[in-house]
């Protein structure tokens, strides 16, 4: 577990609504726009005032019990307790983190693709910075794929090999890579997560790799195929970043206490 906290705001107020926390995050991210697998937002009320706020990539036990002990009033997580499919009922694990949250009196604010898509704080954004790669040439990531959550970008790395080898240097993890044809990578696409499925889409807006979470077994057969180097970085890893950077965002913001806490998850 890593707990990294934003520096402290130079006038803090004692504390501001849940609602201004809310709006502060709608505002910034847009949830409307999006087509999702669960509710973005407000998932679990708690207090009615907010001071200190922890965020996090999913809302386990673990984070709660840390965000407990950092005495936190808001958790903020990419990956949230609700979610399209589920049974419905508050049995087992989701009992667990429920009574947690509840018993303590926390906020659980959830947002999952509009934390992928933001230009600047999403995880997409963040990640693409902290690799290294530029904007195209009008001065902004490219986007495709579906809802536009793929991003594009401009890279200088000789092959997929190097390439591979500075996303392990930076996520601090071993990457899959399946090197394409070895040309050059110059244009790169990728999306954070278990985004495998854009691969067909970014070969359509003509990388030279890309890159996502997760690898599935057809995806290793399309970049043999088709040229396009394929690297697998990791679900977590990928989308360690857009939930600190809103959080700090709208910490500073609003005046508020903010720690992101990263619980280690090897998928």
């Amino acid at each position: 577990m890593t707990a990294i906290e934003s520096p402290a705001a130079a006038a803090r107020p004692a504390a501001v609504s849940r609602e201004a926390l809310l709006g502060a995050f709608d505002a910034l991210l847009e949830p409307a726009r999006f087509q999702d697998y669960g509710p973005n937002g407000l998932q679990v009320e708690g207090r009615a005032q907010v001071r200190r706020l922890v965020s996090g990539v999913t809302a386990s036990l673990a984070l709660i019990e840390a965000a407990i002990d950092a005495g936190a009033d808001a958790i903020l997580v990419h990956h949230g307790l609700f979610w399209r499919g589920q049974r419905g009922t508050v049995t087992g694990w989701m009992k667990g983190r429920l009574q947690r949250l509840l018993a303590h009196d926390i906020n659980l604010f959830a947002y999952h693709l509009p934390l992928d898509a933001h230009p600047q704080l999403g995880n997409n954004a963040q990640l693409g910075q902290r690799l290294g790669f530029a904007p195209l040439a009008d001065g902004a990531w490219g986007r495709f794929g579906e809802q536009q959550l793929g991003f594009l970008g401009v890279c200088d790395a000789p092959d997929a090999a190097a390439l591979a080898a500075r996303v392990e240097a930076v996520l601090g993890r071993a990457v899959t890579c399946i090197p394409g044809d070895g040309r050059p990578i110059r244009r790169v696409g990728w999306c954070s997560g278990g985004a495998q499925g854009y691969f067909e889409a970014a070969i359509a807006a003509g990388v030279d790799a890309f890159l996502t979470g997760e690898l599935s077994e057809p995806q290793a057969h399309l970049a043999r195929e088709c040229g396009v180097a394929f690297l697998a970085c990791g679900h977590h890893a990928t989308e360690r970043y857009g939930a600190p950077a809103l959080g700090a965002h709208v910490a500073a913001q609003l005046g508020l206490e903010h720690r992101f806490i990263d619980i280690d998850n090897p998928a």
